[in-house]
């Protein structure tokens, strides 16, 4: 049944889950419970828990709002067990939005609940590295110069409990992107002009883990978009977007960083923000709502995030290609990173710049609404059901007989890398705009 306003107005809503920062009563209350999330929900595909399941998690989320339910370790571990990764919201029926649902829970979880000490330090310690290139570039020089030993140490070590200390260590090697010290040295010039008359101006977001890591994904988007007519502006100052932050529960320091952003982007002449990472795509169009109770930033936060496009957005916007595509013969399997095809709703257009190019027989693989494990920091501070989900992904995507993986984000290149190596396979992975760069170049990726 129901409730009348005047009984909504006289709900307790003074648990430690309630609050500004909180998940919000109305977006708890569309939930109808009926149970549409759960098959595309990770964590209870693995287990079978209701508590581990979205609808199960609402139910926790609305406890801890209305004063029935503490921050007791039980709570707190079944949303940690959350990948956030958003399935459930492309299945539900009822429009329940659960990716702010479960940030804002995470952001009362940081502010209110303390964690064993251990546990606790390691949090502190990613959230103090990894949005942060200069401190990232200091803790991947000795990956670039020492990676193989340390990858063997690290297989070396006592499994321990499942998300335990040891094991969290072993998963940071075992997921270390195959970092150089000329790469980690790259950058991105801070005007390119179009190649041609221009059809458009676009600032680029570098990220972080993107700038260090995957610099030549950022190259590759440079060129693609200049050679579509695109000058690129890629401001030196912009620092990370606040995605992992914002995910993992430290709203504030996300805001920080958001901040700084915006500010450094909107002082561009530009008409659009392209990002080649669906985890910082993701989170800044969600700057709106990330404001929305701070008079000063939201008007900003809104004009800035409605700026915000996928590269392949902006491809499919700049409508029929101006650059050449060559051919490259490839059974390419591709794969829906969550934030991208869930947190945005982008899968048509990464998909059509990949059919754009001769040659390709693109596939994809089952299960293709089910994460892979990455889910930010969730494979580092929840290795094993990572583990699980990586290496089930790795399944059906050999099951596809690929040439090559494409996927749309770090997190996703990564953590399907790391469990096809485990299960015995070495497919190259690439970013979807490096294979069109490739196209235009007329080079195969896969000996460039």
């Amino acid at each position: 049944m129901t409730q009348s306003p005047a009984a909504e107005q006289s709900r307790r809503l003074d648990g430690p889950l309630a609050g500004p920062d909180g998940p919000s009563i109305a977006g708890i209350d569309t939930c109808v419970h009926c149970g549409f999330c759960l098959p595309t929900c990770p964590t209870y595909l693995l287990w079978g828990e209701e508590m581990d399941s979205p609808r199960g998690r609402i139910y926790l989320m609305k406890a801890g709002v209305e004063g029935r339910a503490e921050l007791t370790p039980s709570l707190v571990t079944h949303m940690d067990n959350c990948l956030g990764c958003m399935a459930c919201v492309t299945a539900c029926p009822s429009g329940v939005q659960y990716g702010p649902l479960i940030e804002r829970t995470r952001a009362r979880i940081e502010q209110r609940y303390s964690r064993p000490a251990g546990d606790a330090a390691f949090r502190a310690l990613l959230m103090a590295l990894v949005p942060y290139p200069a401190r990232m570039r200091w803790a991947l020089a000795p990956l670039a110069i020492a990676g193989g030993l340390f990858r063997g140490l690290a297989r070396r070590l006592p499994t321990g409990a499942p998300n335990g200390l040891w094991r969290r260590l072993a998963a940071m090697v075992e997921l270390a992107p195959p970092v150089t010290l000329a790469g980690m040295r790259q950058r991105v010039a801070p005007v390119t002009p179009a190649s041609g008359s221009e059809r458009r101006r676009v600032a680029l977001l570098t990220g972080c883990v993107q700038r260090l890591s995957f610099a030549h994904v950022n190259q590759a988007t440079v060129r693609v978009l200049a050679a579509e007519g695109c000058r690129v502006e890629s401001p030196e100052t912009q620092g990370c977007c606040g995605a992992l932050p914002l995910h993992a529960g430290h709203i504030e320091q996300a805001r920080a960083l958001a901040r700084h952003n915006i500010d450094v982007f909107e002082r561009l002449d530009v008409d659009c923000i392209a990002v080649n990472a669906a985890g910082c795509g993701s989170a800044m169009k969600e700057y709106g709502e990330l404001f929305e109770h701070d008079p000063a930033w939201a008007g900003r936060a809104r004009a800035l995030a409605a700026k915000v496009r996928d590269v392949s957005q902006v491809l499919a916007e700049l409508g029929p290609s101006r650059a050449r595509r060559h051919p490259i013969a490839a059974r390419v399997v591709y794969h829906d990173a969550c934030h991208l095809a869930h947190g945005q709703g982008v899968r048509a257009e990464p998909r059509a710049m990949l059919q754009a190019i001769p040659g390709v027989d693109l596939v994809t693989p089952a299960e293709p609404e089910i994460c892979c494990g990455s889910a930010g920091i969730y494979n580092l501070v929840t290795p094993a059901p990572a583990a699980d989900l990586g290496e089930r992904k790795v399944r059906h995507l050999a099951a596809a007989s690929p040439d090559m993986i494409a996927t749309a984000n770090p997190g996703c290149t990564l953590q399907i890398a790391a469990a096809a190596r485990r299960v015995g396979h070495d497919w190259p992975v690439f970013h979807p705009i490096e294979l069109v760069d490739a196209s235009i170049r007329g080079t195969d990726p896969r000996t460039a």
